[in-house]
């Protein structure tokens, strides 16, 4: 009788990146060594190059960072053209940023469970149908559903991008693709409003507001087809060579399939927890999106503290989940692991700075000093260059330098806030001065967060890397929304709600960059702590 051994396939090149042979006759190849061989040459001939697989997937990560942001500067056109109430223009703002932080990690799991490729495949074409409906939709309801099913898209595709990036990429190639990563994450949020301002004010066809939904269509549909030919799963490193068992031998505890649970049919597919976790959120980031409209009614407080209690149940049942041998939605060792916690608050600290201080300037530049919104998207250009320039580079300065660059970020960034807020403070453009502070806030955060992000993901596990990227990703998201919410409050707080003059909108932009350094300097101080543990 023939004997077929299947194959595990070492990582091709020096990269990272492997993927899965097919069974392998050794009597017909010439024996293990030889079937070794033969695999091999295959793989280098079908394996794409991981250049290709960072630039399909940072493409579409970008994508979908833009729609974070390029609607804020549309809002005035959708509301115009749709009628759209206060309220409604919130959620369309808002729809997308609530179901992608709602799904990210049940993403990240589903990516680990069947296939990160297959994933980001699935949850591109999600993303490209949404943004065409998006752009089709002719009432202000059909674009809030739609916006919810884009950032559901968005949710599964994103996590994927982080766990690629990690399983096939090491060393220093991995850093350089995680400042890439990094540098499309935070520029997306200034090239949003650029993108949205060079489209709304092109005002193609009179479509007005729809092409900033319906450029998404075209790239989409282009990395759907170029996707499935560059794309590729990389493998776990091969297990070491055992020798044959016999057929009738007994089959190790623990090895075969897996339990399989309810659900999705899937092992591994926490449905209790993604329910609990799925409700955390949205009575977490409903509040802070309605809260400022509403005045901040009762309902807002109490929802907000519900979500903490959902949290901790969350943990807890995660916590015994783990402890009865199951697959826990975020991994308790994981967010405990070193560096974690701490990473996360961080990350959520920068990426709410960044999206804080871009809303509070994008409202006083286009309402306050009366700026088109080809200018207004344009002023945030030194903002975008810089981060990109820092995420990409910051690896190059002297090692010794590393452990410097997130508290030496941060207080740059609280810098640059107030040097943001003076320069504006007399009703002026800025001049030069908001130049350099805009050139300085990029800096600072990019040193602030690309850093962060790769050495936190560089302690993690190989096995733990999708709920790391998923725990992180997350963070970085509710950290958008949660600037968004709270220093958009505090601007419009200050301002009376109402921009009646460019003095009195840059009385309230001062108040939200003190606000905003403020929060920068808690991200500069949490050096000081060397474990998380000392916060509590």
């Amino acid at each position: 009788m023939r004997h077929t051994t299947p194959t595990t396939l070492p990582p091709t090149g020096d990269l990272g990146g492997s993927s899965k042979g097919e069974p392998t006759d050794n009597r017909a190849s010439g024996g293990p060594a030889a079937g070794h061989r033969v695999a091999r040459h295959l793989a280098s001939r079908r394996t794409p190059r991981p250049g290709w697989l960072l630039a399909i997937v940072l493409t579409g990560q970008l994508m979908a960072v833009l729609d974070v942001f390029i609607v804020n500067i549309a809002a005035p056109t959708v509301r115009a053209d749709l009628r759209a109430s206060g309220a409604g223009l919130q959620l369309v703002i808002a729809g997308y940023t609530i179901s992608y932080a709602v799904l990210l990690i049940t993403g990240a799991r589903l990516g680990a469970l069947i296939g990160h490729r297959r994933m980001f495949l699935t949850g591109l074409a999600v993303f490209t149908g949404a943004s065409l409906a998006c752009g089709l939709a002719a009432t202000t309801g059909q674009l809030i559903a739609f916006r919810f099913v884009q950032g559901a898209g968005a949710a599964l595709m994103l996590p994927q991008v982080l766990s690629l990036i990690q399983r096939t990429f090491t060393g220093g190639s991995r850093a350089r693709a995680l400042g890439a990563y990094s540098a499309v994450l935070a520029s997306g949020a200034a090239g949003g409003q650029i993108l949205g301002g060079l489209l709304v004010e092109a005002d193609l066809f009179g479509s007005g507001w729809r092409p900033v939904f319906l450029v998404n269509v075209p790239i989409g549909l282009a990395l759907l087809a170029l996707g499935p030919r560059l794309l590729h799963d990389p493998a776990d490193p091969p297990r070491p060579a055992e020798a044959p068992r016999p057929a009738d031998a007994p089959r190790p505890r623990g090895e075969g399939a897996g339990p399989r649970r309810s659900g999705l049919n899937l092992p591994g597919l926490d449905l209790p927890g993604l329910v609990l976790l799925a409700a955390a959120v949205l009575l977490f980031t409903v509040p802070l999106v309605l809260g400022q409209e509403r005045g901040w009614p009762l309902w807002c407080w109490i929802t907000l503290g519900l979500s903490a209690a959902l949290v901790a149940l969350f943990a807890a049942y995660e916590t015994r989940l783990a402890r009865r041998g199951g697959a826990p939605l975020i991994s308790p060792r994981v967010a405990r692991a070193p560096g974690i916690p701490r990473a996360v608050i961080r990350i959520a600290l920068a990426m709410a700075a960044n999206a804080g201080f871009l809303f509070a300037l994008t409202l006083h530049v286009q309402g306050g000093l009366g700026h088109s919104p080809l200018r207004t998207g344009l002023t945030f250009v030194p903002t975008a260059v810089a981060f990109g320039v820092v995420g990409l580079n910051w690896q190059r300065l002297p090692a010794r330098w590393h452990a410097a660059t997130v508290p030496g970020g941060f207080l740059l960034a609280a810098v640059s806030f107030a040097g943001a807020g003076l320069a504006l403070r007399d009703g002026t453009d800025g001049g030069p001065w908001l130049l350099v502070a805009l050139t300085a806030s990029g800096a600072g955060l990019s040193f602030a967060y690309s850093p962060l992000l790769t050495r936190t993901l560089a302690t993690v596990r190989r096995q733990d890397a999708a709920d790391a990227s998923g725990v992180l990703v997350t963070a970085a998201q509710l950290g958008l929304l949660t600037g968004v919410a709270v220093f958009g409050a505090v601007f419009l707080g200050a301002a009376d709600d109402t921009v009646p003059s460019a003095g009195a909108s840059a009385d309230a932009l001062w108040v939200t960059c003190v606000a905003l350094a403020g929060a920068a300097l808690c991200g500069a101080l949490m050096s000081l702590v060397r474990r998380v543990g000392h916060l509590r």
